[in-house]
């Protein structure tokens, strides 16, 4: 049985299953235009992701080769994965941000191999083990995803109405997930007339009971210092002073009260914050901090691959005390370790 929900307004969603994951699926919209559907994501590339595609669309009244276009939320497999399927099936455009589009370009065309050496420095340089690192040093080309995502055709412009006929559909920047992530505001009447602004497309952004991974942006070729968790916490307060009537996420449920959940989002990312602090009473790597940190289960249980994305985390987190002034880096250290400032 397909798993399709209607909206209402022209709007339903599809739940594609990611396999192996404990999210479980990645909520595909169909949003009716006046020149044919348009999904927003289009979920894992993954034969039993696109056979329940299919059926959705199917219990949607159309199918894969009558979609007009395709709106990517971020370039994350789960969302961008079955893009290429969707327009070979179609010829649908596939629209996303400038920074996201760079992302998928860089994929397309950077050697395994290089990939896994940047990866290594980085582990290198966060404080990783040997044990952990020495898997990166003999892997196999083979076993990196997401080597060939379907290239975007067209780009999406921050503050403009996508061109979708007969629908205002507008890309509101929310860089922190990824550089490029982008919502999408549904300027339309809410079709139950609940109280607020349209309808908001959240993507990873903003979701009703889990937080997305803020983690650094990796690029071999860019030594720029980045800061995803400002930016972050930055696009959360873009995202509520829209005060969209309801939310419609990538994962999970629906939800209103969009400026509620932001403040539960920016009071939990406070509060990481503080007490990160505290455990950087003594001088830390990333991965010892990573060690250190709160997740969904004790670090002896997370996964290999988890704990590379764990640690990313805590960079992140450790690049916004530093540019507020909480932390600092000591100076000689290496790998290189950082301690809470002085005075705060």
């Amino acid at each position: 049985m397909a798993q399709m929900t209607e909206h209402g307004g022209g709007v339903r969603s599809i739940r594609v299953p990611i396999p192996d994951n404990p999210l479980g699926y990645t909520l595909v919209y169909v949003v009716d235009t006046d020149r044919g559907p348009v999904l927003i994501d289009t979920g894992w590339d993954d034969p039993a992701s696109w056979d329940t595609l299919a059926e959705g669309l199917a219990a949607c009244g159309t199918a894969a080769g009558e979609i007009h276009g395709v709106v990517i939320t971020h370039h994350h497999p789960d969302h961008h994965g079955l893009s290429a399927k969707v327009r070979k099936a179609s010829g649908a455009w596939i629209a996303m941000h400038a920074a996201d589009i760079s992302i998928v370009r860089r994929a397309r065309g950077t050697e395994p191999g290089r990939w896994f050496a940047y990866m290594t420095t980085k582990l290198e340089a966060a404080g990783a083990p040997e044990e952990h690192i020495a898997p990166m040093r003999t892997a196999r080309p083979r076993t990196l995803p997401g080597l060939a995502p379907a290239l975007p055709d067209r780009e999406i412009v921050p503050g403009e109405l996508l061109a979708l006929p007969g629908r205002r559909l507008r890309a509101i920047w929310t860089p922190g997930h990824t550089p490029g992530h982008v919502c999408l505001h549904l300027e339309e009447e809410h079709p139950a007339q609940l109280p607020g602004h349209g309808r908001l497309f959240s993507g990873d952004h903003l979701l009703p009971g889990i937080t997305p991974h803020i983690g650094l942006y990796e690029d071999p070729d860019d030594a720029t210092v980045t800061d995803p968790l400002g930016d972050y916490l930055d696009s959360l307060e873009r995202v509520a002073r829209l005060d969209p009537a309801e939310v419609l996420p990538a994962h999970q449920h629906a939800f209103a009260d969009a400026p509620f959940r932001v403040r539960e989002l920016l009071a939990h990312h406070e509060e990481r914050l503080t007490g990160l602090l505290a455990l950087l009473t003594t001088p830390l790597t990333p991965w010892q901090l990573a060690e250190r940190m709160e997740w969904n289960r004790p670090w002896d249980d997370i996964p290999y691959g988890s704990r590379n994305i764990a640690v990313s985390e805590a960079e992140a987190h450790l690049r916004r005390l530093v540019k507020l002034g909480r932390a600092e880096a000591v100076t000689g250290s290496d790998p290189v370790t950082y301690v809470a400032s002085e005075g705060v």
